[in-house]
């Protein structure tokens, strides 16, 4: 369960927080995600208590969660592509893929809390917390919401150009990825300026 820290909540005035995580800075393929969670009141405790950093938990236990959070939270997905993470780099890209997932919400939170180090531009006053998703509730549920959506896209690409394991791997350069590059190649969904896949484009 997710250690509450109240002292990031410091000059809010309301209840409308959105926390905000990323999932995906580390894949060779696929988009970056992330998603914005805004709580409508408090949860239920039996939801409250399983939410955790969405990387603690197994699959089934997110899916769990994302279903439950779905009644009890405003909810905005984000994501930037293949093409944004190559041209603008992998930073700047989550960087986009949270300004969208804000707006994806459909209002301004009063303040945001962002999973990490660095804040993108966003309409709203924002915080940075260093290891949010163990300690923000809004920022553990924004982890577990990017990651199953995430997952389940690279679950559908996976289908639709199979050979790599996407739908086990969701695009990390695992033994299986790498041998599937090997086999089939490159694909259109595989981020160009990571090292490993200009590596097997230069053919070292």
């Amino acid at each position: 369960m997710v250690r509450r820290v109240a002292l990031e909540r410091a000059g809010c005035s309301d209840d409308r927080i959105a926390g905000i995580d990323e999932v995906g800075r580390g894949p060779w393929a696929g988009p970056v995600v992330a998603a914005a969670v805004m709580l409508k009141g408090a949860l239920p405790e039996a939801v409250a208590r399983r939410i955790d950093d969405s990387k603690k938990l197994n699959a089934a236990t997110r899916e769990s969660i994302y279903n439950a959070l779905a009644s009890h939270a405003s909810i905005g997905i984000g994501q930037a592509s293949v093409d944004e993470i190559d041209t603008l780099n992998i930073l700047k890209a989550t960087h986009l893929a949270m300004q969208r997932a804000v707006a994806a919400l459909g209002f301004v939170p009063s303040r945001a809390m962002v999973d990490g180090n660095s804040l993108p531009d966003l309409p709203c006053p924002a915080t940075p917390v260093i290891g949010g998703d163990a300690l923000v509730l809004e920022i553990a549920a924004a982890s577990i919401v990017a990651k199953v959506s995430r997952d389940r896209l690279m679950a559908t690409l996976g289908a639709a150009r199979p050979g790599y394991g996407w739908e086990r791997n969701a695009g990390y350069g695992t033994a299986e990825h790498r041998a599937g590059i090997e086999r089939h190649g490159v694909t259109l969904y595989h981020r160009r300026s990571f090292a490993p896949i200009r590596a097997f484009l230069q053919g070292s």
